[in-house]
């Protein structure tokens, strides 16, 4: 598949994540011009569009598209979120279409993972695969995939929802179940979910149990290892199921050289032709900027 070349003028990406709202221009690889504020609170449409107008009206005269990485699941630009605590009132949201009517761009938007794995596939880890997988352990789990050399989407925004694919639940009350001693995995391997296995240890936080579990505490590196494990299982469930032959993992805990030798070693107990081969992202924080823009690019080209 020819991918969009990014020449001038450049493409204006926005993030609009959870935690902070980020604009820039990217040109090819490169990411400049970059602005960013917290993400208002509460995170209603219109507060969010607000504040996203706000730092992307003053780029928006340089460039001839807008991409956006955005949590939640996304059809046709349409925005619902899939953690409506974190984003209330945000149902079936036009976002496209809002943004495009007061910056004057074509505007294109994603889920913000599916985003990271578009760029990671045509400029980061990704790259001379077919079958490729991102997957973000953070404060959620998230992931996004390149089949094909294409992107997926779904026709209902579930495009690669792996944090709420099932796996045993084993943490105790208030551990959300789905299907009896089933739960999410979001719930079991997530930076939340190690925070608060952490604070059932008596320790801080997700850093500080994964900091303890490398540096060889015993309770620490079983729940530790417990997450890298069942993620191991579903990245190799994605080698069963679609021929994905290498998965990158980024986010804060997916990141960590300890979390990728653990999820490196549990999949060594799968035959070797479901052992994706995993490596870490290479595009960090800037990997959702980078694949939203090339995708806007591919909009205003045709081949997004």
């Amino acid at each position: 598949m020819a991918l969009p070349q990014l020449a001038a003028p450049p493409l204006l990406a926005l993030d609009l994540g959870g935690t902070q709202l980020r604009a820039a221009l990217v040109t090819g690889g490169q990411v400049h011009e970059r602005r960013q504020v917290p993400t208002p609170r509460p995170a209603t449409p219109e507060a969010v569009l607000a504040a996203a107008l706000e730092l992307a009206a003053p780029l928006a005269p340089q460039v001839r598209a807008v991409g956006v990485a955005c949590a939640g699941a996304v059809v046709a630009g349409r925005v619902t979120p899939t953690a409506p605590a974190t984003y209330p009132g945000w149902t079936d949201v036009p976002l496209a279409e809002q943004l495009e009517r007061a910056l004057g761009r074509p505007c294109t938007v994603l889920n913000d993972a599916r985003a990271a794995a578009w760029g990671e596939w045509v400029l980061g880890a990704g790259q001379g695969t077919g079958e490729f997988m991102f997957v973000t352990v953070s404060t959620g789990v998230g992931a996004g995939l390149v089949l094909g050399g294409r992107l997926h989407l779904a026709g209902n925004g579930l495009d690669a929802e792996l944090g709420v694919v099932s796996v045993p639940a084993a943490w105790g009350p208030g551990v959300p179940t789905l299907l009896g001693p089933l739960g999410p995995l979001e719930a079991e391997s997530s930076g939340a979910a190690l925070d608060a296995q952490a604070r059932h240890l008596g320790l801080a936080d997700a850093r500080a149990l994964c900091a303890a579990a490398e540096a060889g505490d015993p309770a620490a590196a079983a729940r530790y290892r417990r997450s890298a494990a069942l993620l191991a299982w579903k990245c190799a469930d994605a080698a069963a199921l679609l021929g994905v032959t290498r998965v990158a993992l980024g986010g804060s805990v997916g990141l960590r050289p300890g979390y990728l030798a653990e999820v490196r070693g549990a999949l060594g107990a799968f035959p070797a032709r479901y052992q994706p081969e995993v490596v870490h992202a290479a595009l960090g924080a800037d990997a959702g900027l980078i694949g939203a823009a090339h995708w806007a690019a591919g909009g205003v080209s045709g081949q997004g």
